[in-house]
Parts: C-alpha cells; sequence; structure tokens
C-alpha cells in the first residue's frame, strides 16, 4: 500500500517520531541543496547570523569555535564541522580571527548574511507549496503539544 492509500485511521495509529523523523531529514537535505546550489552551506550561515548584532548575536561580540558550537547546540548536525566552514568564510573575508581564537563578522560579512537570508522565502515557499496557514499552524501545535506529552520544553 502506497502512503497516498494509507487510511486516516491507519494514519492515526502511526507513530509520530516515524513521520518528525523522515520529515527533518527531507526538510534539511531540501533547504541545503538548495542553499549549496546558491553557493554557501546552512552552517556557514549559522556562523554568519550567530556572529550578526543584526541577527542572533545579542551583542555582535566575537566568539571562539568552541562558543559557537555551543551557542548552535541544538540545531547543529554531527557532520557539521564548524572550523573548515570558518576557513571558507575567513577566505572570503567575510569573518575574521583576533588574536584570541575569536571569529568576527567583517562588514562584508553581514552584507552577505543579508544577502543569504534572502533565499529563505524561496525556501519556505517550495516547501510550504499546498499547504495552507491554518494546517501549517495545527502541526505545529500538534507537534508542540507531543512534544509536552512527552515530557519536553517548547520554547
Amino acid at each position: 500500500m502506497t502512503p497516498q492509500q494509507i487510511s486516516d485511521a491507519e494514519l492515526a495509529g502511526q507513530p509520530a517520531a516515524y513521520w518528525t523523523g523522515v520529515a527533518y531529514e527531507a526538510l534539511i537535505a531540501y533547504t541545503r541543496a538548495q542553499q549549496a546550489h546558491k553557493g554557501y552551506t546552512q552552517p556557514q550561515y549559522w556562523l554568519l547570523r550567530n556572529l550578526s548584532k543584526n541577527d542572533i548575536s545579542p551583542d555582535g561580540e566575537g566568539m571562539t569555535l568552541s562558543e559557537l558550537r555551543r551557542a548552535m547546540a541544538s540545531y547543529i548536525r554531527p557532520e557539521d564541522d564548524l572550523a573548515a566552514e570558518a576557513e571558507v568564510l575567513l577566505e572570503r573575508g567575510w569573518l575574521i580571527r583576533d588574536a584570541k581564537d575569536r571569529l568576527w563578522l567583517t562588514a562584508e560579512g553581514e552584507q552577505a548574511r543579508i544577502d543569504l537570508a534572502r533565499n529563505a522565502p524561496a525556501i519556505r515557499a517550495a516547501l510550504h507549496e499546498g499547504i495552507d496557514d491554518a494546517d501549517y499552524v495545527t502541526t505545529l501545535k500538534v507537534l508542540q503539544r507531543l512534544i509536552r506529552n512527552a515530557g519536553g520544553t517548547v520554547a
């Protein structure tokens, strides 16, 4: 039986953990492929965002790789090599490293972050094609409830 032939009753009995895992891997793969097509990686974008005072960084202060790994702990993947990704950004002139081994965002890096952020709406639109906003919100609320029911916390 193909997924399209599974009844609602059968779907209701399927494990959410399986489907959320499949969805996570598919969404990450799609997003990363789109970013690679544009010439950057998701970890590179995260580095820029985490170092920008106009984005995730609260103060725009430089950070070591260890500090960046801790800051990204909830979303970095095991295969992500932040040291290698940072080297690429250093070579591009988007980051600089100071004498204390802290990475800092350059003006060129800030402009790159802004430019790369412009790709996000197209990626989101492609992923949300055929999904009503109300259905999307309901799905997220159901996932949040599942998280809470499992003893997790929802940020």
